[in-house]
């Protein structure tokens, strides 16, 4: 499978189209602007937000155009693996959004989208009868491991990164996770 060289915004339809090389980093470009107007401080801060934000598009551009051929996007890839590893194949809609930390609207779509795919239903909760449960169809289980062996195939779209700049990035942005969502850095519980 061949990815995108280097994917860009979207355009108004949604398409994520290739952008030109370009002769220099446009983030360090921003850096230098950056230090001049505002100092040094500021400017790592900046810099590596940017620098995130950058990569998540470029990320999302692959990972979307690898899961096409399945007719998955991330998103709905997110969702449907989550349904995938669930104990019975299914979650309350409302758990799902969040897992997935995403707005109840979100998971709403997600779930559209899915179940128009045929890869999951919606059943009502044999308990409760206000919650809706999203449930794993077979299709959408051979979908969750088509789409996982492209994925694995190709890293998830992180070339050129090998295994050790991976683990970096991971454990580095841990720390600004744990502390948003509360949860512990390390195994013992401590933050």
């Amino acid at each position: 499978m061949e990815l995108l060289p280097s994917v860009g915004p979207t355009d108004t339809s949604g398409s994520v189209r290739a952008m030109p090389e370009l002769p220099f980093d446009p983030v360090e470009e921003a850096r230098r602007h950056w230090v001049n107007h505002w100092g040094r401080r500021p400017a790592p801060a900046m810099a590596a937000v940017t620098s995130v934000m950058r990569v998540q598009q470029i990320l999302m551009g692959r990972l979307n155009a690898m899961l096409k051929p399945v007719g998955l996007t991330f998103p709905r890839y997110e969702a449907l693996m989550l349904l995938y590893f669930s104990r019975r194949g299914s979650l309350p809609l409302s758990r799902m959004g969040e897992r997935l930390q995403v707005h109840p609207t979100s998971i709403t779509n997600l779930v559209d989208g899915l179940e128009r795919s045929g890869l999951v239903r919606r059943e009502p909760h044999e308990s409760d009868r206000r919650t809706t449960l999203a449930s794993i169809t077979r299709a959408g289980r051979n979908a969750a491991e088509r789409a996982t062996a492209i994925l694995n195939e190709e890293k998830f779209g992180t070339a050129p990164l090998d295994g050790g700049d991976l683990d970096a990035i991971f454990h580095v942005l841990r720390k600004a996770r744990a502390h948003e969502d509360g949860f512990p850095v390390d195994g013992t519980g401590s933050k």
